[in-house]
């Protein structure tokens, strides 16, 4: 099988020109044209205007979150103040209380949820275009083995990834939350233990798909000498990086990723990089933000509801962060996967 890849790049070295540099990149996807810079000599320079045309989706989304947990506090306070009355039926009280929230949250969660598993799909559809460039660019300069190696790994690791998202991860979300809800109305450990047991499979699952996708990168680095320090470090930052979301897998992962790509010029990966990110930054942001005002609201809850209310409200924040997990992991290992073509063209 890997005679018969070699055999295929080849052919498609002979029909390229000399130079690599004449391999274009595929456009980027409409929901992430909006945010490609107008023009970017370097990928630093590219990402710099990416993030500042971002910021500026930063209030709507803001707003929109703040609506969704004011109300949300809202209802808790009024249930807090219904079960403190005397004579009131409290656990009624209880239950009203927390089938409005969780009706609340669930609303604005669907979409995020929908959201996340979009944004992985299209990114997911970009790369099968971007690494045959990729692919044909390191070829051309030589790097058959590698290219091939670099190539089939990633391709595998996303279908792989891109499946378990639709067939497996966004169901395990849900029935997450449903155990959540019911076991915040009704109480009962066996829920509570469900519930924590759903959190962990989902978390891990993410884990052992990108220990053995960085694992491969790393091996395959070391046999064709295409990989470098600052690559595997962000292949080892990647994999510590999946939980807690945000405080990892988008800030040392990324930081060791940029510091690669920063230094290489290759026209086709630096557009590719930029567009990944494009397609990917601003549903992260949306749905970091409802993430953090759900942390909050978690903590605002707790200094006057009960423990079932505050507790949904948290695992609603949490289901947040698993959608986060999920698109970072796919987008991480598609720029990680870049930045390895660009080391081998150059």
């Amino acid at each position: 099988m890997r005679r018969i890849i070699r055999m295929i790049l080849l052919v498609l070295v002979l029909s390229l020109p000399v130079s690599a540099l004449d391999i274009t990149a595929p456009q980027v996807p409409e929901s992430g044209r909006a945010l490609m810079p107008s023009s970017a000599e370097t990928f630093g320079e590219g990402l710099l205007e990416v993030i500042r045309d971002v910021l500026g989706y930063f209030h709507p989304e803001l707003k929109e979150a703040a609506s969704v947990c004011m109300g949300v506090i809202a209802a808790a306070m009024v249930a807090s103040i219904l079960k403190s009355l005397p004579g009131s039926p409290m656990k009624t009280v209880e239950l009203a209380g927390t089938v409005a929230v969780a009706s609340m949250l669930l609303n604005a969660s669907n979409s995020l949820i929908s959201l996340g598993a979009e944004t992985v799909h299209q990114i997911s559809e970009y790369g099968k275009l971007l690494l045959p460039a990729m692919t044909a660019a390191m070829a051309a300069q030589g790097g058959v083995t590698s290219a091939s190696a670099l190539y089939a790994g990633t391709a595998f690791f996303d279908s792989l990834l891109t499946s378990l998202v639709v067939k497996l991860l966004t169901p395990m979300i849900y029935v997450y939350l449903a155990l959540s809800a019911a076991g915040s109305a009704i109480g009962g450990d066996m829920l509570k233990k469900l519930r924590d047991f759903m959190k962990w499979a989902y978390v891990w699952t993410l884990k052992i798909i990108l220990y053995v996708f960085t694992g491969y990168i790393s091996i395959t680095g070391v046999v064709s000498g295409t990989t470098d320090a600052a690559t595997l470090k962000a292949a080892k930052l990647t994999i510590s990086g999946v939980v807690p979301v945000v405080g990892s897998i988008l800030s040392d992962a990324s930081e060791a990723v940029l510091v690669s790509a920063g230094t290489v010029k290759n026209a086709v990966g630096v557009y590719g990089l930029l567009a990944i990110i494009a397609v990917w930054i601003g549903p992260f942001l949306k749905i970091g933000v409802h993430y953090l005002m759900l942390k909050l609201t978690a903590g605002v809850c707790g200094l006057f509801s009960g423990k079932p209310i505050t507790d949904l409200v948290g695992d609603f924040s949490s289901v947040m962060g698993f959608v986060l997990a999920m698109t970072g992991a796919v987008s991480l290992m598609f720029m990680i996967s870049t930045v390895c073509f660009m080391k081998g063209v150059g």
